[in-house]
């Protein structure tokens, strides 16, 4: 992947499209998501929009002409005004961003399906499993329990409240155990396959005749 990622002009740009996509369907959700629960902040921020420019990171978008990753802007939240308490509305709040991302998979699954059938070395159809197998990485990604990940959120939402308040200290060194996370992956690239495993397996199980 990465070499085609390197040399193919065509495979880049619908990486960068799908790459949109995701984050925009993943951050409105997270605001919705809020919204719902009680917090107004997302929408007076104007995140509650499928409107790309509104959720994309510029350097988070920018690294995508030189790797296959990026990040979106993170949807600002306060967590005392949702329903349900503070982990327990947090939880919910993030699990609705890689909920949208497995649900934009599944809804685009049957069409994907037909053109693989009909035209499978299509450029549409191309566009079309970038787009799904991205959603499904993202989706797996984010679940990882690790702050400032959706899955360490949705970890400390199902907790008991003691373990909660002691997971919550790791907050503070969440984007060094994102970057230690990044350069373990490099080091010892086969860890990958804790992300990679699952994501395949929902990808193919979609896209079983």
């Amino acid at each position: 992947m990465l070499l085609r990622y390197a040399s193919d002009p065509e495979f880049l740009i619908m990486v960068i499209v799908a790459f949109v996509v995701a984050i925009t369907i993943h951050e409105a959700a997270h605001a919705l998501a809020a919204t719902w629960l009680g917090d107004d902040l997302p929408r007076l921020q104007g995140r509650l929009t499928l409107n790309p420019m509104r959720h994309l990171d510029p350097l988070g978008t920018l690294v995508l002409a030189f790797a296959p990753f990026g990040w979106g802007r993170p949807v600002l939240v306060n967590p005392y005004r949702l329903r349900f308490g503070v982990n327990r509305g947090m939880a919910l709040v993030a699990l609705a961003g890689p909920l949208s991302n497995v649900a934009l998979a599944v809804a685009l699954t049957p069409i994907t399906r037909q053109l693989l059938a009909i035209s499978p070395d299509d450029i549409t159809t191309d566009a079309l499993l970038v787009i799904v197998q991205l959603n499904i990485l993202i989706a797996a990604f984010n679940m990882l329990p690790i702050p400032p990940l959706d899955g360490f959120s949705v970890l400390v939402g199902v907790v008991p409240q003691t373990w909660a308040n002691q997971l919550n200290e790791l907050r503070r060194y969440g984007p060094y155990l994102l970057i230690g996370v990044f350069l373990l992956l490099w080091v010892i690239p086969q860890g990958s396959i804790i992300i990679t495993g699952p994501a395949q397996w929902i990808f193919e199980f979609l896209l079983a005749p």
